[in-house]
């Protein structure tokens, strides 16, 4: 009986490719950006065509730069994530000693036992 070998994906932390080599979050931006655009360049506001064009537009090239510019390999939304977490989260943090809770027994031997306490359970004030 003949053996057929079996390939072992070894390439299952990279995103499929949907067109044209752009991962399937890339063209959904772009075709997002695209249908926004198209919808406000033939939609009636604003009244001015010049200015409807350049809003379309602007749409557009800011549903580009979100799929397409990837900094360090990353794409521009992971790295809003990235600055919304790092305002979000406290930058200084203190750090303040408690005094140790010991229990020490002295009644059998020369040696003390230390038991410490949890002392940061504690709520710092």
């Amino acid at each position: 009986m003949p053996r057929f070998p079996h390939e072992i994906p070894t390439h299952l932390d990279v995103e499929d490719k949907a067109f044209f080599g752009l991962k399937l979050r890339q063209a959904m931006y772009l075709m997002s950006g695209l249908a926004s655009s198209y919808g406000l360049l033939t939609g009636d506001w604003p009244p001015q065509p010049l200015l409807r064009l350049g809003l379309a537009l602007l749409g557009f090239l800011g549903a580009a730069a979100l799929a397409l510019i990837q900094p360090l390999g990353r794409g521009l939304d992971e790295w809003a994530i990235v600055a919304l977490r790092y305002c979000t989260l406290p930058h200084r943090y203190v750090w303040r000693p408690t005094t140790p809770n010991l229990l020490i027994d002295k009644g059998t031997s020369d040696w003390a036992e230390l038991a410490p306490g949890v002392g940061w359970r504690e709520a710092v004030r």
